[in-house]
């Protein structure tokens, strides 16, 4: 069966790709910038295990051997769904595999916007991290004492309200529906803004969630915010986040994601010195990468037996 891995693998990564042969897989690497190599890999191959590049109804039109697209991770707004379906190609995730790493690196950039790492890293690096201005200390913050709230409550924040409350945070969240949960309290979206002190995202994008976080969402929020994104940047109305920490009420932001990626180099964020900035790595760990692998590698199996496959995404 042969596999099309839109990625660049590193050593490890190479020689456990290599060892799938034993398993009946021909799995052929793609590096992200080929992209005529990969519109010609597409022509003959089974399956395609898609990680962030999108795959548009023409990428599907032009795999005529084309029977799954494995995402190698949760959100699949990256895919043309509806044209995988209508051309009889299934579309799957692997929800949880890259929770714990997404979890860590949330916190990494609550942590990171709290104590202003940025600044401090780049002043250090200048050799001026011993003469910062003292008013600098008015935008330094800990955890303790916080009011953490979530949008979107799935595994990801679950994770983290433990390891926040025994840090001293309370935990509120907003959720399609209310959860019997007992360390984390529902709020209303608009009531959850208000009262919030670290604002963490963790919903897909679609077409009710893009730029559900606007001007009005943060004018609602406290002077002194946080706001932390690993989720999508087309949830969040980027021009209103770059006014809110230029003008406030944010004191500072952790982002793995943005509205285009790669991020534009004249993107108004990168002059901000209270963000933390990420290139969607969140979910990168090599411990990810096994987990995804092995999801990948069973669903190849399956469809190669025709089994029913694991986390099958249908067209909503």
């Amino acid at each position: 069966m042969k596999v099309v891995f839109h990625y660049s693998a590193g050593t490890e990564l190479y020689e456990e790709l290599s060892s799938l042969r034993e398993q009946g897989l021909s799995v052929q690497q793609i590096a992200v910038e080929d992209t005529k190599g990969f519109e010609q890999a597409l022509r003959d191959c089974e399956v395609l295990w898609h990680v962030l590049e999108p795959i548009t109804s023409q990428h599907i039109n032009n795999a005529p051997n084309l029977k799954l697209i494995q995402k190698i991770g949760v959100g699949v707004n990256t895919i043309d769904v509806k044209a995988a379906e209508a051309n009889g190609v299934s579309v799957c995730n692997m929800p949880g595999t890259n929770s714990q790493a997404v979890a860590e690196m949330t916190l990494l950039l609550m942590l990171s916007a709290l104590r202003q790492v940025s600044y401090f890293d780049t002043k250090t690096r200048e050799g001026l991290g011993w003469s910062f201005p003292p008013n600098i200390q008015d935008s330094l913050g800990e955890i303790s004492g916080k009011t953490v709230g979530f949008v979107g409550y799935g595994e990801i924040p679950q994770r983290l309200a433990p390891i926040l409350k025994s840090m001293g945070a309370r935990i509120l969240y907003n959720a399609s529906v209310p959860k019997d949960i007992d360390d984390s309290e529902f709020q209303e979206l608009d009531q959850l803004l208000e009262v919030v002190d670290i604002l963490s995202l963790h919903i897909p994008l679609t077409q009710e969630t893009t730029n559900l976080i606007d001007k009005s969402s943060f004018r609602k929020m406290k002077p002194g915010s946080v706001f932390v994104n690993t989720s999508r940047g087309g949830v969040v109305d980027q021009d209103a986040l770059v006014y809110a920490l230029k003008h406030g009420p944010l004191r500072a932001a952790g982002l793995d994601v943005y509205a285009t990626e790669p991020i534009s180099m004249t993107d108004p964020l990168l002059a901000l010195k209270n963000v933390t900035l990420m290139p969607h790595i969140a979910w990168l760990t090599s411990e990810t990468i096994k987990r995804s692998i092995a999801v990948a590698t069973e669903n190849c199996l399956r469809l190669r037996i025709g089994k029913e496959l694991l986390y099958r995404v249908s067209v909503n």
